[in-house]
């Protein structure tokens, strides 16, 4: 299904609105300090696309957890300060209000002139806002004449900022959202072969859906992290006191055996990296059986290098999900090797967003990368086959 993209609505002189994902970690010690802007720099080829069609761009974004009322430690005027420097110097006026929308932010979008930019208040200071509230979504998309969906990172929940205005506006895709959906989208419904899958993280019962999709599409399948251990657990190996889902057993050898039927290659970790305890000053040790008292916090150094050799020649890489506890050094080894083969690929690689993005760009090789997603949830959902309701309720070309 394709959907309305940015260059097919006509903006010169049009009061755009556009949903971005400025949901940015700030410093413990200051509050008012971004310690990473990178989702603010995402959404600049939108922002400066409208500005140089004279559109009068009006921006809006959630930023944590205020729970529906006016919180200030949430209050987006720090992010409206770090987009004016980032579009060098194009002043972007803060549109301040405890309830998001009331008369004066009508007034002052009203003035807004071609190529000017405005900043809402944060959307989740409004309650309706999580529950896609109708009233709410008729106040922001009372203020434009377009709206545009640039936040992929919230497009896996309906919204008043996202289902409820493109309810009401004429609707596209920005350039962020676009990429998302061509890349991801594309490599699972026409990927070059072969087509690997590489999944890691905690749980199981968190990548399910994904599993079932993949099996049906990748040519092989690696699994590490904690989800690897109720996979051997269910085949009958000792996995110490390592991470277990013990309900997810059996669905776990359902699993491998759809992987069979399918002709999919499905790889488990050959050893590991274990500890007696958890922490960061834990020390590893390499095995290929897990001693009962201990517990596996990273694949070892045979199942790197198995790893490594399924990816080589892979024309299709989708990662998602670390290998182990790759917060603490001594156990990042298994998911830094991963991010180094995807580097060091010739396929078109996809990492998911989430941890998976964050190893990738602490190793800092995320130019390598041909895709790292900017929403983790969404980008699950995405791989799990499923509609994300921010994208398919976009008009369709």
């Amino acid at each position: 299904m394709m959907k309305k993209t940015l260059k097919d609505l006509n903006v010169e002189g049009k009061k755009v609105l556009v949903r971005v994902d400025f949901n940015v970690p700030f410093s413990k010690e200051n509050k008012k300090e971004i310690t990473d802007d990178s989702r603010i720099v995402a959404a600049l080829p939108t922002i400066k696309y409208l500005v140089e069609n004279n559109a009068k761009v009006i921006l809006m974004s959630h930023l944590g957890r205020p729970k529906g009322e006016a919180n200030p430690d949430f209050s987006l005027e720090p992010v409206a300060e770090r987009l004016a420097e980032l579009l060098n110097g194009v002043e972007v006026k803060f549109l301040d209000s405890d309830v998001v929308v009331d008369d004066h932010v009508k007034e002052e979008v009203a003035k807004l002139e071609e190529g000017q930019v405005a900043l809402l208040q944060n959307t989740r200071y409004r309650k309706e806002e999580t529950k896609n509230g109708e009233e709410f979504a008729k106040e922001l998309a009372s203020l434009a004449d377009l709206y545009v969906n640039d936040a992929f990172g919230t497009s896996h929940r309906a919204h008043a900022s996202n289902v409820g205005v493109s309810a009401i506006l004429p609707s596209a895709l920005g350039f962020l959202v676009q990429k998302e959906v061509e890349i991801m989208g594309g490599a699972l419904e026409n990927p070059e072969r072969p087509f690997v899958a590489i999944l890691g993280g905690a749980k199981v019962s968190d990548k399910i859906g994904v599993i079932e999709n993949l099996i049906e599409k990748v040519d092989r399948i690696l699994i590490g992290g904690g989800m690897a251990y109720t996979f051997l657990k269910a085949q009958g190996h000792e996995i110490g006191k390592s991470l277990l889902e013990e309900d997810k057993m059996d669905l776990a050898l359902d699993l491998v055996k759809k992987a069979e039927e399918n002709n999919v290659e499905l790889l488990l970790p050959i050893d590991f990296v274990v500890s007696p305890d958890f922490g960061e000053n834990a020390k590893g040790t390499v095995v290929e059986e897990i001693p009962a008292d201990q517990e596996s916090l990273d694949i070892g150094p045979k199942t790197i290098d198995l790893f490594v050799s399924k990816i080589k020649d892979a024309k299709t890489v989708v990662w998602n999900g670390p290998m182990g506890v790759f917060e603490f050094p001594e156990f990042a080894k298994g998911t830094n090797a991963i991010a180094k083969a995807l580097k060091e690929s010739d396929a078109t690689t996809i990492v998911g967003g989430g941890d998976s993005a964050l190893a990738v760009e602490k190793a800092g090789y995320k130019d390598d990368i041909t895709h790292v997603s900017t929403g983790g949830g969404a980008s699950l959902e995405l791989l799990e086959g499923k509609e994300l309701p921010g994208i398919a309720a976009v008009e369709d070309k």
